[in-house]
Protein backbone atom coordinates (compact mmCIF):
# COMPACT_ATOMS: atom_id res chain seq x y z
CA UNK A 1 0.00 0.00 0.00
CA UNK A 2 1.36 3.56 -0.84
CA UNK A 3 1.35 5.59 2.47
CA UNK A 4 3.08 8.57 1.05
CA UNK A 5 -0.24 10.57 0.54
CA UNK A 6 -2.10 9.52 3.61
CA UNK A 7 -2.31 12.49 6.57
CA UNK A 8 -0.75 12.32 9.34
CA UNK A 9 -4.20 11.69 11.24
CA UNK A 10 -4.67 8.60 9.03
CA UNK A 11 -0.90 7.25 9.81
CA UNK A 12 -1.69 7.64 13.37
CA UNK A 13 -4.76 5.56 13.38
CA UNK A 14 -3.11 2.47 10.90
CA UNK A 15 0.21 2.70 13.48
CA UNK A 16 -1.87 1.57 16.29
CA UNK A 17 -4.37 -0.74 14.33
CA UNK A 18 -0.79 -2.37 13.40
CA UNK A 19 -1.54 -2.14 9.78
CA UNK A 20 2.18 -0.72 9.52
CA UNK A 21 5.05 -0.07 11.52
CA UNK A 22 7.07 3.57 11.69
CA UNK A 23 10.03 1.24 10.09
CA UNK A 24 7.78 0.67 6.92
CA UNK A 25 6.68 3.87 6.60
CA UNK A 26 10.03 5.30 7.44
CA UNK A 27 11.67 3.28 4.87
CA UNK A 28 8.60 3.80 2.10
CA UNK A 29 9.63 7.68 2.72
CA UNK A 30 13.25 6.87 2.44
CA UNK A 31 13.08 5.65 -0.60
CA UNK A 32 10.82 8.15 -2.31
CA UNK A 33 13.22 11.04 -1.47
CA UNK A 34 15.91 8.91 -2.78
CA UNK A 35 13.70 8.28 -6.25
CA UNK A 36 12.02 11.39 -6.45
CA UNK A 37 14.03 14.21 -5.27
CA UNK A 38 16.88 14.27 -7.13
CA UNK A 39 14.08 16.59 -9.58
CA UNK A 40 12.54 18.50 -6.85
CA UNK A 41 15.46 18.88 -4.57
CA UNK A 42 13.17 19.16 -1.51
CA UNK A 43 15.17 17.61 1.33
CA UNK A 44 18.61 18.87 1.12
CA UNK A 45 20.24 17.42 4.49
CA UNK A 46 19.20 13.32 4.91
CA UNK A 47 19.28 12.06 8.34
CA UNK A 48 18.37 8.80 7.55
CA UNK A 49 19.81 6.88 9.83
CA UNK A 50 18.93 8.31 12.65
CA UNK A 51 15.33 7.83 11.34
CA UNK A 52 15.67 4.31 10.81
CA UNK A 53 16.80 4.65 14.59
CA UNK A 54 14.00 6.05 15.62
CA UNK A 55 11.52 4.90 13.68
CA UNK A 56 12.90 1.38 15.38
CA UNK A 57 11.91 3.17 19.25
CA UNK A 58 9.02 3.83 17.81
CA UNK A 59 7.84 0.84 17.43
CA UNK A 60 8.96 -0.74 20.38
CA UNK A 61 6.73 2.36 21.94
CA UNK A 62 3.69 1.44 19.66
CA UNK A 63 3.93 -2.21 21.26
CA UNK A 64 3.94 -0.96 24.70
CA UNK A 65 0.60 0.95 24.33
CA UNK A 66 2.18 4.80 24.67
CA UNK A 67 0.07 7.05 22.80
CA UNK A 68 1.79 10.15 22.03
CA UNK A 69 0.19 12.46 19.13
CA UNK A 70 3.47 11.70 16.85
CA UNK A 71 4.39 8.67 17.12
CA UNK A 72 6.08 6.46 14.55
CA UNK A 73 4.75 9.67 11.91
CA UNK A 74 7.80 10.68 9.48
CA UNK A 75 8.57 14.40 9.20
CA UNK A 76 10.92 16.65 8.14
CA UNK A 77 12.03 20.22 9.38
CA UNK A 78 13.06 23.48 7.85
CA UNK A 79 16.92 23.85 7.37
CA UNK A 80 17.45 26.72 9.76
CA UNK A 81 16.21 24.63 12.79
CA UNK A 82 19.03 23.67 14.42
CA UNK A 83 19.55 19.93 14.68
CA UNK A 84 22.68 18.47 16.80
CA UNK A 85 24.54 16.86 14.76
CA UNK A 86 23.28 18.68 11.30
CA UNK A 87 24.30 21.77 9.67
CA UNK A 88 22.25 24.59 9.93
CA UNK A 89 23.61 27.23 7.09
CA UNK A 90 20.28 29.49 6.32
CA UNK A 91 21.63 29.00 2.87
CA UNK A 92 24.28 30.98 3.76
CA UNK A 93 28.10 29.41 1.62
CA UNK A 94 30.41 30.57 5.17
CA UNK A 95 28.29 28.84 7.80
CA UNK A 96 28.28 25.73 5.92
CA UNK A 97 30.33 23.74 8.46
CA UNK A 98 28.06 25.31 11.43
CA UNK A 99 26.71 22.26 13.60
CA UNK A 100 24.92 23.21 16.33
CA UNK A 101 25.65 21.27 19.78
CA UNK A 102 21.55 21.04 20.59
CA UNK A 103 18.05 20.82 18.87
CA UNK A 104 15.74 23.42 18.42
CA UNK A 105 12.75 23.63 20.99
CA UNK A 106 10.38 22.84 18.43
CA UNK A 107 12.87 20.05 17.02
CA UNK A 108 12.91 18.92 20.97
CA UNK A 109 9.13 18.93 20.88
CA UNK A 110 8.94 16.46 17.47
CA UNK A 111 10.84 14.28 19.11
CA UNK A 112 9.26 14.13 22.28
CA UNK A 113 5.97 13.94 20.12
CA UNK A 114 7.25 10.87 18.87
CA UNK A 115 8.12 11.77 15.03
CA UNK A 116 10.61 10.23 12.99
CA UNK A 117 12.67 13.38 11.52
CA UNK A 118 13.92 12.38 8.02
CA UNK A 119 15.97 15.26 7.59
CA UNK A 120 15.93 18.92 6.87
CA UNK A 121 14.27 20.79 3.81
CA UNK A 122 16.00 23.30 1.76
CA UNK A 123 15.81 27.91 2.41
CA UNK A 124 17.01 30.63 0.57
CA UNK A 125 19.97 32.66 1.22
CA UNK A 126 19.46 33.98 4.38
CA UNK A 127 15.37 33.41 4.45
CA UNK A 128 15.45 36.19 2.61
CA UNK A 129 13.30 35.50 -0.52
CA UNK A 130 10.06 34.06 -1.81
CA UNK A 131 12.07 31.57 -3.55
CA UNK A 132 14.07 28.48 -2.57
CA UNK A 133 17.57 28.67 -3.72
CA UNK A 134 21.32 29.27 -2.56
CA UNK A 135 24.74 28.32 -3.74
CA UNK A 136 25.12 25.21 -0.61
CA UNK A 137 22.36 23.06 -1.31
CA UNK A 138 21.02 24.78 -4.97
CA UNK A 139 17.14 25.37 -6.16
CA UNK A 140 14.15 23.55 -5.30
CA UNK A 141 11.67 23.47 -7.71
CA UNK A 142 7.78 23.22 -7.75
CA UNK A 143 6.30 19.80 -7.61
CA UNK A 144 3.59 21.27 -10.18
CA UNK A 145 5.98 22.95 -12.95
CA UNK A 146 9.85 22.15 -12.15
CA UNK A 147 10.21 25.75 -14.12
CA UNK A 148 8.81 27.48 -11.60
CA UNK A 149 9.81 28.33 -8.01
CA UNK A 150 8.31 26.21 -5.01
CA UNK A 151 7.91 29.79 -2.83
CA UNK A 152 9.97 30.31 0.18
CA UNK A 153 11.21 30.41 2.30
CA UNK A 154 9.37 27.48 3.38
CA UNK A 155 9.99 26.01 0.04
CA UNK A 156 11.52 22.97 0.82
CA UNK A 157 9.20 21.86 3.05
CA UNK A 158 6.24 22.57 1.19
CA UNK A 159 7.99 21.01 -1.96
CA UNK A 160 8.28 18.07 0.43
CA UNK A 161 4.81 17.50 1.72
CA UNK A 162 3.58 18.11 -1.85
CA UNK A 163 5.07 14.99 -2.69
CA UNK A 164 4.65 12.93 -0.29
CA UNK A 165 8.11 13.07 1.77
CA UNK A 166 7.05 12.92 4.61
CA UNK A 167 3.31 13.46 6.19
CA UNK A 168 4.42 17.06 8.49
CA UNK A 169 7.14 19.59 8.15
CA UNK A 170 7.76 22.66 10.26
CA UNK A 171 8.76 25.96 9.12
CA UNK A 172 8.39 29.76 10.11
CA UNK A 173 6.67 32.87 8.78
CA UNK A 174 8.23 36.63 8.80
CA UNK A 175 6.91 37.29 4.95
CA UNK A 176 4.90 34.47 3.80
CA UNK A 177 7.55 31.64 4.45
CA UNK A 178 4.62 29.80 5.62
CA UNK A 179 1.73 30.97 3.80
CA UNK A 180 3.09 31.32 0.06
CA UNK A 181 5.24 28.05 -0.48
CA UNK A 182 1.65 26.43 0.34
CA UNK A 183 -0.31 28.45 -2.12
CA UNK A 184 2.46 27.51 -4.33
CA UNK A 185 3.05 23.32 -3.83
CA UNK A 186 -0.80 22.83 -2.74
CA UNK A 187 -0.27 22.10 0.73
CA UNK A 188 -1.70 23.77 4.00
CA UNK A 189 -0.04 25.89 6.57
CA UNK A 190 -0.30 27.74 9.16
CA UNK A 191 0.89 30.96 10.79
CA UNK A 192 0.69 30.86 14.57
CA UNK A 193 -0.38 34.54 16.67
CA UNK A 194 3.06 35.93 16.80
CA UNK A 195 4.45 34.73 20.15
CA UNK A 196 2.30 31.62 20.51
CA UNK A 197 5.35 29.13 19.49
CA UNK A 198 8.76 29.33 21.34
CA UNK A 199 11.46 29.92 18.47
CA UNK A 200 14.82 29.14 20.30
CA UNK A 201 16.81 27.50 18.05
CA UNK A 202 15.59 28.99 14.77
CA UNK A 203 17.90 31.80 14.54
CA UNK A 204 21.20 32.31 12.02
CA UNK A 205 24.48 31.12 12.71
CA UNK A 206 26.78 30.71 14.34
CA UNK A 207 25.50 32.62 17.60
CA UNK A 208 24.02 30.69 20.26
CA UNK A 209 20.34 29.96 20.79
CA UNK A 210 18.86 32.45 22.90
CA UNK A 211 14.98 32.38 23.85
CA UNK A 212 14.35 35.66 22.06
CA UNK A 213 10.81 37.04 21.49
CA UNK A 214 10.49 37.90 17.54
CA UNK A 215 8.36 41.62 16.79
CA UNK A 216 7.05 40.03 13.48
CA UNK A 217 8.47 36.34 12.89
CA UNK A 218 6.77 32.98 14.05
CA UNK A 219 7.60 29.06 13.64
CA UNK A 220 4.48 27.13 12.69
CA UNK A 221 3.38 23.73 11.05
CA UNK A 222 2.88 22.43 7.42
CA UNK A 223 0.36 19.42 6.42
CA UNK A 224 -1.70 17.45 3.64
CA UNK A 225 -4.69 18.29 5.53
CA UNK A 226 -6.46 20.86 7.78
CA UNK A 227 -6.98 18.96 10.70
CA UNK A 228 -3.27 17.89 10.53
CA UNK A 229 -2.16 21.34 11.00
CA UNK A 230 -4.14 21.83 14.52
CA UNK A 231 -2.90 18.16 15.86
CA UNK A 232 0.88 19.69 14.99
CA UNK A 233 0.24 23.15 16.34
CA UNK A 234 -0.84 21.72 19.79
CA UNK A 235 2.92 20.21 19.92
CA UNK A 236 4.55 23.52 19.26
CA UNK A 237 2.49 25.24 21.01
CA UNK A 238 3.98 26.54 23.86
CA UNK A 239 6.38 29.29 25.74
CA UNK A 240 10.33 28.49 26.25
CA UNK A 241 10.93 26.95 29.40
CA UNK A 242 13.99 29.47 29.34
CA UNK A 243 11.82 31.85 29.86
CA UNK A 244 9.06 30.79 32.20
CA UNK A 245 10.97 28.15 34.21
CA UNK A 246 8.84 25.65 33.58
CA UNK A 247 7.61 23.76 30.49
CA UNK A 248 3.88 24.09 29.92
CA UNK A 249 1.38 24.35 27.38
CA UNK A 250 -0.79 27.12 26.26
CA UNK A 251 -4.92 26.68 26.28
CA UNK A 252 -5.75 28.03 23.31
CA UNK A 253 -9.89 28.92 23.02
CA UNK A 254 -12.22 26.64 21.08
CA UNK A 255 -13.31 27.41 17.87
CA UNK A 256 -16.12 30.39 17.20
CA UNK A 257 -17.99 28.00 15.39
CA UNK A 258 -17.81 24.96 14.44
CA UNK A 259 -20.66 24.64 11.56
CA UNK A 260 -19.76 25.99 8.12
CA UNK A 261 -23.31 27.99 7.90
CA UNK A 262 -22.42 30.21 11.29
CA UNK A 263 -19.61 31.47 10.38
CA UNK A 264 -19.46 35.68 9.36
CA UNK A 265 -16.48 35.93 7.09
CA UNK A 266 -15.60 39.26 5.30
CA UNK A 267 -13.69 38.45 1.88
CA UNK A 268 -10.82 40.67 0.89
CA UNK A 269 -9.63 40.40 -3.02
CA UNK A 270 -8.45 43.83 -3.85
CA UNK A 271 -5.47 45.97 -2.74
CA UNK A 272 -4.69 49.18 -3.33
CA UNK A 273 -1.18 48.55 -3.62
CA UNK A 274 -1.19 45.56 -5.75
CA UNK A 275 -3.22 43.89 -8.27
CA UNK A 276 -4.78 40.70 -7.64
CA UNK A 277 -4.07 37.69 -10.82
CA UNK A 278 -7.33 36.05 -12.28
CA UNK A 279 -6.42 32.71 -10.82
CA UNK A 280 -6.15 34.23 -7.29
CA UNK A 281 -9.33 35.81 -7.59
CA UNK A 282 -11.10 32.84 -8.65
CA UNK A 283 -9.87 30.90 -5.51
CA UNK A 284 -10.73 33.64 -3.52
CA UNK A 285 -14.17 33.72 -4.71
CA UNK A 286 -14.60 30.06 -5.04
CA UNK A 287 -13.68 30.02 -1.40
CA UNK A 288 -16.74 32.58 -0.97
CA UNK A 289 -18.89 30.74 -2.80
CA UNK A 290 -18.71 27.78 -0.96
CA UNK A 291 -19.13 29.37 2.31
CA UNK A 292 -22.61 31.01 1.25
CA UNK A 293 -23.67 27.91 -0.21
CA UNK A 294 -23.57 26.64 3.04
CA UNK A 295 -25.14 29.83 4.77
CA UNK A 296 -22.36 31.48 6.23
CA UNK A 297 -22.47 35.21 6.21
CA UNK A 298 -20.47 36.76 3.70
CA UNK A 299 -19.12 40.45 3.14
CA UNK A 300 -17.31 41.99 0.75
CA UNK A 301 -16.76 45.18 2.11
CA UNK A 302 -16.85 46.68 5.80
CA UNK A 303 -15.68 49.99 7.37
CA UNK A 304 -13.91 48.14 10.44
CA UNK A 305 -11.62 47.10 8.07
CA UNK A 306 -7.83 48.67 9.11
CA UNK A 307 -6.19 50.64 6.09
CA UNK A 308 -4.85 48.27 3.56
CA UNK A 309 -2.07 50.67 2.24
CA UNK A 310 -1.26 52.28 5.47
CA UNK A 311 -0.78 48.11 6.58
CA UNK A 312 0.97 47.80 4.09
CA UNK A 313 3.38 50.79 4.35
CA UNK A 314 3.72 50.15 8.45
CA UNK A 315 4.91 46.00 7.52
CA UNK A 316 6.93 46.99 4.87
CA UNK A 317 9.11 49.90 7.07
CA UNK A 318 8.89 46.95 9.88
CA UNK A 319 10.18 44.27 7.55
CA UNK A 320 12.65 45.96 6.58
CA UNK A 321 14.45 47.86 9.68
CA UNK A 322 15.82 44.43 10.60
CA UNK A 323 17.30 43.61 7.23
CA UNK A 324 20.42 46.23 7.08
CA UNK A 325 20.90 45.67 10.90
CA UNK A 326 24.51 44.03 10.30
CA UNK A 327 25.11 45.92 6.73
CA UNK A 328 28.93 47.85 7.01
CA UNK A 329 28.27 51.17 8.32
CA UNK A 330 29.64 53.48 4.43
CA UNK A 331 26.50 51.02 2.81
CA UNK A 332 24.32 51.49 5.96
CA UNK A 333 25.25 55.76 5.08
CA UNK A 334 24.28 55.53 1.46
CA UNK A 335 20.94 54.27 2.26
CA UNK A 336 20.55 56.56 4.96
CA UNK A 337 21.41 59.16 2.71
CA UNK A 338 19.05 57.98 -0.26
CA UNK A 339 16.18 57.78 2.80
CA UNK A 340 16.86 61.54 3.46
CA UNK A 341 16.54 62.31 -0.30
CA UNK A 342 13.22 60.83 -0.47
CA UNK A 343 10.03 63.43 -0.60
CA UNK A 344 7.68 63.32 2.24
CA UNK A 345 4.57 62.83 -0.24
CA UNK A 346 6.74 59.74 -1.44
CA UNK A 347 4.13 56.77 0.19
CA UNK A 348 5.16 54.09 -2.10
CA UNK A 349 5.75 50.95 -0.79
CA UNK A 350 9.62 51.04 -3.00
CA UNK A 351 9.78 54.61 -0.44
CA UNK A 352 8.82 52.55 2.52
CA UNK A 353 11.33 49.78 2.02
CA UNK A 354 13.89 52.67 1.84
CA UNK A 355 12.88 54.17 5.07
CA UNK A 356 12.59 51.20 6.72
CA UNK A 357 16.01 49.81 6.32
CA UNK A 358 17.54 52.85 7.77
CA UNK A 359 14.33 52.84 10.75
CA UNK A 360 15.71 55.23 13.81
CA UNK A 361 14.57 53.71 17.33
CA UNK A 362 12.80 56.96 17.51
CA UNK A 363 11.00 56.00 14.22
CA UNK A 364 10.47 52.33 15.37
CA UNK A 365 8.61 53.18 18.81
CA UNK A 366 6.18 55.48 16.40
CA UNK A 367 5.48 52.68 13.80
CA UNK A 368 4.84 50.63 17.00
CA UNK A 369 2.27 53.00 18.28
CA UNK A 370 0.63 52.96 14.75
CA UNK A 371 0.58 48.81 14.86
CA UNK A 372 -1.42 48.78 18.18
CA UNK A 373 -4.17 50.98 16.60
CA UNK A 374 -4.22 48.81 13.67
CA UNK A 375 -4.51 45.84 15.90
CA UNK A 376 -7.47 47.58 17.92
CA UNK A 377 -8.94 48.29 14.82
CA UNK A 378 -8.62 44.04 13.94
CA UNK A 379 -10.00 43.60 17.39
CA UNK A 380 -13.20 45.78 16.60
CA UNK A 381 -13.40 43.78 13.20
CA UNK A 382 -13.10 40.36 15.09
CA UNK A 383 -16.64 41.69 16.71
CA UNK A 384 -18.50 41.97 13.76
CA UNK A 385 -16.73 38.68 11.91
CA UNK A 386 -15.01 35.37 12.88
CA UNK A 387 -12.12 35.18 10.05
CA UNK A 388 -11.00 37.01 6.58
CA UNK A 389 -10.53 35.11 3.07
CA UNK A 390 -8.28 36.72 1.64
CA UNK A 391 -4.75 36.17 -1.05
CA UNK A 392 -1.72 35.43 -0.25
CA UNK A 393 0.40 36.26 -3.15
CA UNK A 394 -1.29 38.22 -6.41
CA UNK A 395 -0.65 35.11 -8.35
CA UNK A 396 0.26 31.08 -8.22
CA UNK A 397 3.85 30.12 -8.54
CA UNK A 398 5.95 32.25 -11.08
CA UNK A 399 9.27 31.12 -12.81
CA UNK A 400 12.37 30.86 -10.96
CA UNK A 401 14.39 34.13 -10.98
CA UNK A 402 17.67 34.50 -9.67
CA UNK A 403 18.75 37.88 -11.07
CA UNK A 404 20.65 38.79 -7.90
CA UNK A 405 19.37 42.31 -7.14
CA UNK A 406 16.36 41.40 -5.40
CA UNK A 407 14.96 44.76 -6.11
CA UNK A 408 15.51 44.77 -9.56
CA UNK A 409 13.59 42.02 -10.11
CA UNK A 410 9.63 42.22 -11.55
CA UNK A 411 6.33 40.03 -10.70
CA UNK A 412 4.21 39.60 -13.68
CA UNK A 413 0.66 40.06 -13.07
CA UNK A 414 -1.80 39.15 -15.91
CA UNK A 415 0.62 41.06 -18.36
CA UNK A 416 1.38 44.06 -16.15
CA UNK A 417 5.01 44.00 -14.41
CA UNK A 418 5.36 44.75 -10.02
CA UNK A 419 8.15 45.58 -8.00
CA UNK A 420 8.97 42.02 -6.72
CA UNK A 421 8.81 42.69 -3.12
CA UNK A 422 5.41 44.18 -3.24
CA UNK A 423 4.07 41.15 -3.40
CA UNK A 424 4.39 40.77 0.38
CA UNK A 425 1.61 43.58 1.27
CA UNK A 426 -0.87 40.13 1.57
CA UNK A 427 0.92 38.48 3.70
CA UNK A 428 1.35 41.37 5.29
CA UNK A 429 -1.49 41.72 6.30
CA UNK A 430 -1.71 39.21 8.88
CA UNK A 431 1.83 39.15 10.07
CA UNK A 432 2.01 42.89 10.87
CA UNK A 433 -0.27 43.13 13.92
CA UNK A 434 1.05 39.44 14.37
CA UNK A 435 -2.60 37.59 13.35
CA UNK A 436 -3.33 33.55 12.81
CA UNK A 437 -3.32 33.19 9.24
CA UNK A 438 -4.17 29.60 7.73
CA UNK A 439 -3.19 28.69 3.90
CA UNK A 440 -5.47 26.37 2.55
CA UNK A 441 -5.50 25.15 -1.20
CA UNK A 442 -8.18 26.54 -3.26
CA UNK A 443 -8.23 25.23 -6.70
CA UNK A 444 -5.78 25.51 -10.04
CA UNK A 445 -5.27 28.12 -11.97
CA UNK A 446 -5.68 27.39 -16.04
CA UNK A 447 -2.61 26.29 -16.20
CA UNK A 448 -2.87 23.83 -13.37
CA UNK A 449 -1.22 25.33 -10.67
CA UNK A 450 -2.21 25.09 -7.21
CA UNK A 451 -3.80 28.49 -5.67
CA UNK A 452 -4.13 28.69 -2.51
CA UNK A 453 -5.71 31.22 -0.13
CA UNK A 454 -5.39 32.66 3.69
CA UNK A 455 -8.03 32.89 6.81
CA UNK A 456 -6.95 35.85 8.99
CA UNK A 457 -8.44 34.92 12.91
CA UNK A 458 -8.60 36.69 15.55
CA UNK A 459 -5.36 36.85 17.79
CA UNK A 460 -4.76 34.11 19.85
CA UNK A 461 -7.97 32.19 18.50
CA UNK A 462 -6.00 30.34 16.33
CA UNK A 463 -8.50 27.47 16.14
CA UNK A 464 -10.84 29.76 14.62
CA UNK A 465 -9.46 29.75 10.75
CA UNK A 466 -8.12 26.13 11.34
CA UNK A 467 -11.45 24.94 12.07
CA UNK A 468 -12.78 26.87 9.43
CA UNK A 469 -9.66 25.38 7.02
CA UNK A 470 -11.04 21.93 8.12
CA UNK A 471 -14.78 22.23 6.87
CA UNK A 472 -14.51 24.07 3.51
CA UNK A 473 -11.70 21.06 2.98
CA UNK A 474 -15.08 18.87 2.85
CA UNK A 475 -16.83 21.23 0.79
CA UNK A 476 -13.76 22.54 -2.01
CA UNK A 477 -11.13 19.72 -1.48
CA UNK A 478 -7.90 19.36 -0.44
CA UNK A 479 -4.48 18.30 -1.55
CA UNK A 480 -4.21 16.43 -5.04
CA UNK A 481 -1.09 15.47 -5.80
CA UNK A 482 1.05 17.03 -8.75
CA UNK A 483 1.04 15.03 -12.15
Amino acid sequence: MDWSRRSAGELAVALRAREVSSAELTEAAIAGIERDDRAINAVCVPDFDRAREAARRADHALARGEDRPLLGIPVTVKESYNMAGLPTTWGMPHYRDFVPAEDAVQVSRLKSAGAVVLGKTNVPLGLQDVQTFNDIHGTTSNPWDRGRTSGGSSGGSAAALACGFGALSVGSDLAGSLRTPAHFCGVYAHKPTVGLAAMRGMAPPPGPALPIDSDLAVVGPMARTARDLTVLLDVMAGPDPLTVGVAHKVTLPPPRRERLGDFRILVVEEHPDIATGIAVRAAVNRVADALISNGARVQRHSPLLPDLAEAASLYTQLLFSGSTARFPIDSYEQLRDRAAGLSADDQSLEAARLRGMVLSHRDWIELTRRRELHRHGWRQLFGEFDAVVCPITPTPAFPHDHHPDLLKRRLDIDGVEYPYFDQLVWAGLATMPGLPATAIPAGRSREGLPVGVQLIGPMFEDRTPLRLAELLEHQIGGVFAPE
